[in-house]
């Protein structure tokens, strides 16, 4: 067994350079595989179900064809992609506690990852800006927050992530991995890698904390700064249920940031001296395949329309029965 993982290891490098990567996975936790895989399977499922659902409702749905909707609609795309791209690999894994990824496909999967993570910060800001303008500016907003916009705005979202996503993944390629190919992880992050490389990484530390800044801080500051003025707007509302009503309206969007933004500080902005890895990796568990599974939850129960319209297709599937 020892000769035949010396041999493989052998196999991996060429010309002194790693050309695939063992995931070391979940090994402490090898007893509760088949448990741990049903709970993953089961989040999965549900997150492709659940958004899937969302997606359908906001098509279909004339009532749902509202800007507001139309930006659920690609949220609930982009968690399908993040999980899709992690979560099956990870379900391998765990199975299977060591496997194997190709460099260019560790790559690949690590574009995909930071560029839906780009894009749901974007997306996220755009939604915050149209809650914006919908409380504070009710009379311009139909003129403003037009079809065409919409879409613009979507379209940017994706290729400014997607750039920024490849200038992080090319630097990467950049680098030359020549030591150990075990990455104690269950996908290809950025931190995993960089740590692996036998290359000096100032460089591309310092590019990703740089391309922080538009992809992260600045949106988040444009969050901060929509709801600042939404609660200054509300608080001039001179009665108390007229409040709630157009907070309504925001508490989903705003239930979800602080999850996603929440998640993002625990995972990437924590110092990890004194975590074990184990808590490390359920900590982006939860991150990368527990909150694309609530985010459908979390606007469907707290939505009076979509509550109301799946309400309404369930009373037909039973009637049709």
């Amino acid at each position: 067994m020892a000769f035949r993982h010396t041999a493989l290891v052998n196999r991996t490098t060429h010309r002194g350079n790693v050309t695939l990567f063992f995931f070391l996975g979940f090994t402490n936790t090898a007893v509760y595989n088949l448990l741990f895989f049903t709970l993953v399977l089961i989040l999965y499922i549900g997150t492709i179900c659940g958004n899937f659902m969302i997606i359908m409702l906001v098509y279909y749905s004339k009532t749902l064809h509202s800007p507001m909707y139309f930006f659920l609609s690609q949220l609930s795309i982009s968690d399908i992609l993040l999980t899709t791209n992690i979560v099956p690999n990870m379900l391998n894994i765990i199975l299977h506690e060591r496997t194997i990824i190709l460099f260019p496909g560790c790559v690949t999967q690590y574009y995909v990852f930071c560029s839906v993570e780009g894009f749901e910060c974007y997306l996220l800001t755009v939604m915050s800006y149209d809650r914006y303008l919908a409380i504070c500016s009710p009379l311009h907003y139909a003129s403003i927050m037009n079809h065409g916009l919409c879409i613009k705005l979507v379209l940017i979202s994706w290729l400014l992530s997607c750039f920024m996503a490849f200038i992080l993944s090319f630097s990467i390629c950049q680098l030359d991995f020549c030591g150990s190919n075990s990455i104690d992880y269950f996908y290809c992050d950025f931190n995993p890698l960089v740590e692996l490389s036998c290359s000096e990484t100032s460089r591309i530390q310092i590019e990703a904390t740089l391309l922080g800044f538009p992809a992260l801080i600045i949106p988040f500051l444009v969050i901060v700064v929509s709801y600042t003025c939404i609660v200054l707007t509300l608080l001039k509302i001179p009665s108390y249920s007229g409040r709630l009503k157009s907070f309504s309206t925001c508490s989903s969007h705003l239930t979800v940031v602080f999850i996603f933004y929440g998640s993002l500080i625990v995972i990437y902005m924590i110092p990890k001296e004194g975590q074990s890895q184990t808590i490390n990796k359920m900590m982006t568990m939860l991150y990368t395949a527990f909150t694309p599974f609530l985010n459908p939850f979390i606007y469907s129960l707290r939505n009076k329309d979509i509550r109301k319209i799946v309400k309404h297709a369930c009373n037909k599937i039973v009637e049709n029965m």
